[in-house]
């Protein structure tokens, strides 16, 4: 069995690598795993040093826009699981042509080329921003969608054409709608390493608005066994929603972070609200537990904590990421 990998040396991708290769997912004991990732700001080489000496690993630097390549790496391939996206909602308000290019262009060659290549099932990883904002309750994944930033714009246009591309042709596509991840190796520009990463080099943090913007935190380790399930036993032209279950206002988050770190509210500043801010998320994940048997297992207490303590123990491979920032942005 051969599985291609889009975005694999990403923090989400990457963990599903690393998970896929050391044997945790049973269905992909014996599968090649191919990464194709361009290795852009996000894309680390380092995050696959785990696996990178494992014979059914191989990595081929590319563009998911380049039709060439795509559809060279696609030969042979048995499942294709997608995580490559720009995925940085600040940077989509910013400019929103690389999300464009990236998570629509992208995934239609993706999708095109595996239809060409007769793939057996594609798994497309999208995010519960294309929802909007809900003020109470949860969505299901039969929901409209109202994305209010360029890149959940991005991402819902790239579920419809993952939908298109089943009942069109009858590619057997799934399609998955995740919470806010968390957990190692995740670029420091996200909420949770970007506040440590400021704490422990005694920087302090922005929090938005009021703080009462409401996510809910999934571990990237639940995140990835709910994509292999989907993987395996998915059913074709079917979206599936995965969320952690706790939900948490900004400001309680910020809270916790301090109190791991052992830093005060002194180290928080008030910042201006994000454009367009979605006020509170929260994922329906009945659908996948009852068809599935899905679960989130990682407590949040504890998957928070270790994501610190490996920040923490981590230096080595968050400092050049946050230094080539801030050269970028001089």
């Amino acid at each position: 069995m051969r599985v291609l990998v889009t975005g694999g040396a990403g923090f989400i991708g990457s963990h599903y690598v690393r998970q896929a290769v050391s044997g945790a997912y049973p269905s992909l004991a014996d599968a090649e795993i191919v990464v194709l990732d361009k290795l852009t700001y996000a894309g680390n080489r380092a995050n696959l040093a785990p696996v990178e000496a494992d014979p059914r690993f191989r990595f081929v630097p590319g563009d998911i826009c380049d039709g060439v390549v795509v559809s060279e790496v696609m030969a042979g391939v048995d499942l294709v699981v997608h995580f490559a996206a720009e995925s940085h909602v600040d940077r989509s308000i910013l400019g929103s042509a690389d999300f464009v290019l990236t998570n629509v262009l992208g995934t239609q060659t993706l999708l095109q080329a595996a239809l060409n290549a007769g793939v057996g099932k594609f798994v497309h990883v999208s995010t519960d921003e294309v929802y909007g904002s809900i003020a109470e309750g949860s969505w299901r994944e039969d929901h409209v969608l109202e994305p209010n930033s360029p890149y959940s714009a991005s991402k819902a246009s790239s579920d419809l054409f993952a939908r298109a591309f089943h009942r069109t042709h009858g590619l057997p596509v799934c399609v998955t709608r995740c919470s806010n991840n968390y957990g190692p190796y995740q670029f420091p520009e996200k909420v949770i390493p970007l506040f440590v990463t400021n704490l422990l080099d005694g920087a302090k943090v922005p929090l938005y608005g009021d703080g009462l913007n409401v996510r809910d935190w999934l571990h990237v380790d639940d995140h990835c066994r709910g994509i292999q399930l989907v993987a395996d036993g998915g059913r074709a032209g079917e979206i599936y929603n995965i969320g952690g279950g706790t939900e948490l206002p900004n400001r309680e988050l910020t809270e916790r972070l301090l109190a791991a770190v052992g830093a005060g509210w002194d180290m928080v500043e008030q910042v201006p609200d994000r454009l367009g801010h979605d006020r509170r998320y929260s994922v329906d994940i009945t659908k996948i537990s009852s068809e599935l048997g899905y679960r989130a297992e990682v407590p949040f207490d504890a998957g928070l904590a270790d994501t610190v303590r490996w920040y923490r123990e981590h230096r080595s491979w968050w400092e050049p990421l946050k230094k080539r920032a801030a050269l970028a942005g001089k």
